[in-house]
């Protein structure tokens, strides 16, 4: 009986420990990116630059950025739109999508290794149902909250504190992505090839029109969402 008292205490202990290592890892993270000099690297002529010296690793290191940026709490539309600018609309996708993607995973698993057992003792019966139910629909839960926008990083930090399984949060978040970052990088790249070329005409080109379409549309995806979600 003592032995396993011992034990439950020092559990608690570790899984209060690690909690409290996220906590102090998320604050580290925001004063580092609002309060140093971090964010004045985090804009397009700056970026761009070290990227252009990048050369042939331009991409990957692009994408580390993203990761470490997600990671970090830099707002993700920061990051899209800077991969957009710099790339273009359709490299710029690819490389935003790849970097969300593997900061996605990243939070998701420093919050699962810190934070899980902290927050599996303090979920109750009530909320037990809730956390067994997003094990079971895991792919759903995380596909259905990407398609509404759900704050990205909050949520990569968060899903790791359920019961979610990788497989299906990845893979959810994947498909989830996809229209958003699409939308937002077209549009992005679109508009900075248009500068860049300084063929003012171009702005009355379908294409132009095409991407301002979508972005305004990407703003009514979450009412669409829920409404089908209602109706069924």
């Amino acid at each position: 009986m003592n032995s396993g008292t011992g034990q439950s205490t020092t559990s608690k202990r570790i899984a209060t420990m690690k909690a409290l290592a996220l906590l102090i890892f998320i604050a580290a993270a925001i004063y580092v990116v609002r309060f140093t000099h971090v964010k004045d690297l985090l804009t397009r002529d700056v970026l761009g630059r070290f990227l252009e010296t990048a050369g042939f690793w331009a991409p990957l290191i692009f994408i580390l950025i993203y990761t470490a940026g997600v990671c970090l709490f830099v707002p993700g539309i920061l990051l899209t739109v800077l991969g957009a600018a710099i790339f273009g609309p359709y490299w710029g996708f690819l490389y935003v999508w790849m970097g969300a993607m593997a900061g996605a995973s990243v939070a998701f698993w420093i919050g699962r290794a810190l934070g899980r057992d902290f927050a599996a003792s303090l979920i109750g019966e009530r909320l037990r149902k809730y956390d067994d139910a997003i094990e079971r629909n895991g792919f759903a839960t995380v596909l259905y909250l990407r398609l509404v926008y759900f704050p990205f990083t909050p949520m990569n930090f968060g899903m790791g504190l359920t019961k979610v399984r990788f497989r299906d949060y990845f893979y959810g978040t994947g498909l989830g992505i996809i229209v958003g970052t699409f939308i937002f990088t077209f549009f992005v790249g679109t508009i900075k090839n248009v500068w860049a070329s300084g063929d003012w005409s171009q702005l009355l080109s379908f294409r132009v029109f095409f991407s301002i379409g979508l972005f305004v549309f990407s703003f009514f995806i979450p009412k669409i969402i829920k409404m089908i979600r209602k109706e069924k």
